[in-house]
């Protein structure tokens, strides 16, 4: 496997564990337990997505997965933004819904650049995945935001 397939590899190993560490503390930080709960499910299908790119890096960095996923996230990405002292659950679930909605299409132009066909099942897994957390978290908005019909969600999100 090339040198940037590789990097690639890690960087979405990477961008995985940082959406992990967002629903961890999204979901700590929430009051309402339904988003809590989702908040965790994602964080835990977030740790899964970044044990599959785990499992085809083949860099010699990251000696132990539990190690490098439970360690503190170096980047200050677009998942951390919002997570700070002005914590608004309505911001954190657009900022999600506008992260997730981006992982899907990066992930999907990835698989397409990527030959090996194991690399690319799990490049094109992952993004059927992330669109399934889109649709979560959509609801999961919607039920917080009292909406009585998704098609509300535009009005909302787009404000």
């Amino acid at each position: 496997m090339s040198t940037e397939v590789q990097e690639a590899i890690k960087r979405s190993l990477e961008t995985e564990k940082n959406a992990m560490h967002f629903y961890q503390h999204g979901a700590e930080l929430f009051k309402d337990p339904a988003a809590c709960r989702t908040f965790t499910l994602l964080a835990k299908e977030e740790r899964e997505h970044a044990s599959h790119f785990y499992k085809i890096y083949k860099g010699n960095d990251i000696a132990s997965f539990d190690a490098f996923v439970d360690a503190p996230s170096e980047a200050e990405g677009c998942w951390a933004k919002v997570l700070s002292a002005d914590f608004n659950a309505q911001k954190v679930m657009e900022i999600a819904l506008e992260n997730e909605k981006n992982l899907e299409e990066a992930l999907l132009d990835l698989a397409a650049r990527m030959s090996d066909p194991e690399v690319k099942a799990i490049y094109e897994m992952n993004a059927k995945e992330t669109h399934n957390h889109y649709l979560l978290i959509e609801a999961e908005y919607a039920r917080l935001m009292g909406m009585v019909d998704e098609s509300e969600m535009d009005t909302f999100v787009r404000e």
